[in-house]
C-alpha cells in the first residue's frame, strides 16, 4: 500500500499539497503517482512567475514508462521549483513527500486546500 500523509491534501490525478508558510504551498506527486510512472527520468515545471491554475498543467513527469502531465492543485503563481530534479529526478521515486518535491505555488487563498481530498479520501480513492 502507498503512503498517504496525513498532514497533507490531495487531488484525484495523484497530486500532493502542503502549506508550508501563509500563503505558499509545496506541491509534488504522490507516492501512488510514483510507483505508477516507474523511474522518474526528466521534469519539467512552468518557469518561476508563471501563473497556475487549479487543474490547469504545470509540467511534466517522464519515466521509463511514460510521459504524464502534473496539474496544479490550486491557482498561484509559481514561485520556486526543485532544482535538484535537473540533475536527480530520481528523488522524485526515493522521497516523494521530501526531497522530491516539485513545485512551489503562492496562492491568492489557502482555503483552496479545503477544496482538496484529505487523506482518509485519497485513500479511498487510490484503493484497489
Amino acid at each position: 500500500m502507498s503512503e498517504i500523509p496525513e498532514d497533507l491534501r490531495y487531488t484525484a490525478d495523484h497530486e500532493w499539497a502542503k502549506l508550508i508558510d501563509a500563503t505558499t504551498v509545496r506541491v509534488g506527486v504522490t507516492d501512488y503517482a510514483q510507483a505508477s510512472l516507474g523511474d522518474i527520468v526528466f521534469v519539467s515545471v512552468h518557469e518561476v512567475g508563471g501563473s497556475v491554475a487549479s487543474g490547469d498543467t504545470f509540467g511534466e513527469v517522464e519515466s521509463t514508462k511514460s510521459v504524464s502531465d502534473l496539474y496544479s492543485p490550486l491557482t498561484g503563481t509559481v514561485s520556486a521549483r526543485n532544482e535538484a530534479l535537473d540533475t536527480n529526478p530520481e528523488l522524485i521515486n526515493t522521497d516523494p513527500y521530501g526531497a522530491g518535491w516539485i513545485a512551489e505555488i503562492e496562492v491568492a487563498d489557502t482555503g483552496d486546500l479545503d477544496s482538496l481530498l484529505d487523506a482518509a479520501a485519497y485513500r479511498t480513492a487510490t484503493a484497489d
